[in-house]
């Protein structure tokens, strides 16, 4: 049958209003189709708009612990105790010195050059720095024109919470106790995990270091270790850093200057080399 006009209106045959019928349901199924398709588009839109928005926090938070520890250090000021609070009396490693007896001694105490160091062994700038610049204080060390002071504190695990900060002072007092901090100091910076990376929070981790330091690895230092035996200094140093208006770690002082406080002149360890020098004049 074949399409007719009547008084000026359209005629369709039976043939042509199934073949117009079909074509509207053709078009039917596809609008539900697109709409389905519409659909299914503004979900994986919404998805993706939330993930990006789960990864920017995280980058943020990546970047902010590891180039924003001043802020972080700040903030930990502010009066809320967010501690990690450490039980038991505390007890100072044998020889340690000063007020309180917060600061482990290396070198000649005769030395005209004193270094001062607060540390945390999950500090990124801790490590450059002892890295970079141990050569050159064990040098001045074993020719006694330098003595060192080192501060452990615990960071860290306040700002970024875990355990590795005061778990690995705690095996560093150990050490000294043994008489071996100095060689177990570098080897935990050495050894040292991404900032994020709580992996000094397994004292099986500081036991294994222990390994690579003759004579360390004793039942003694091993008790030592898993007991936490000074924990309780390691938050008294802590504790200590926080009001002590200092700011961030490292904090390196060498006779009571501070090697940091200029970054357009940063420290090489020619420039540490002469200071020390002047230092024995």
């Amino acid at each position: 049958m074949k399409e007719t006009t009547a008084g000026g209106a359209l005629v369709r045959t039976p043939g042509s209003l199934y073949r117009d019928v079909s074509q509207k349901n053709s078009d039917g199924k596809r609008s539900a189709r697109e709409r389905l398709q519409e659909q299914r588009q503004q979900e994986e839109s919404r998805a993706k708009r939330k993930r990006t928005l789960i990864a920017g926090v995280v980058v943020v938070a990546v970047l902010g612990a590891g180039a924003g520890i001043a802020a972080l250090v700040a903030g930990s000021t502010s009066g809320k105790d967010n501690k990690r609070k450490a039980s038991g009396p505390v007890i100072a490693p044998q020889g340690a010195v000063g007020k309180d007896a917060l600061a482990i001694p290396v070198g000649d105490q005769a030395a005209k050059a004193t270094l001062v160091v607060y540390e945390d062994f999950r500090c990124p700038g801790c490590g450059q720095f002892e890295n970079g610049f141990r050569d050159t204080i064990h040098d001045l060390q074993d020719k006694r024109q330098l003595k060192a002071e080192y501060h452990l504190v615990a960071l860290i695990d306040k700002n970024l919470h875990g355990t590795g900060s005061v778990n690995a002072a705690n095996a560093a007092a150990c050490a000294q106790d043994a008489g071996k901090f100095l060689a177990y100091h570098d080897e935990l910076y050495k050894n040292q995990p991404p900032e994020t990376d709580d992996a000094y929070g397994k004292k099986a981790r500081l036991l294994e270091l222990a390994g690579k330091v003759d004579g360390l690895k004793t039942p003694a230092f091993e008790k030592c270790v898993n007991e936490g035996t000074h924990d309780s200094w390691v938050q008294k140093s802590q504790d200590n850093f926080t009001t002590s208006g200092l700011r961030g770690t490292p904090t390196v002082i060498l006779n009571g200057k501070s090697l940091y406080d200029d970054p357009t002149k940063p420290l090489t360890p020619e420039k540490f080399r002469q200071m020390v020098a002047e230092a024995q004049k």
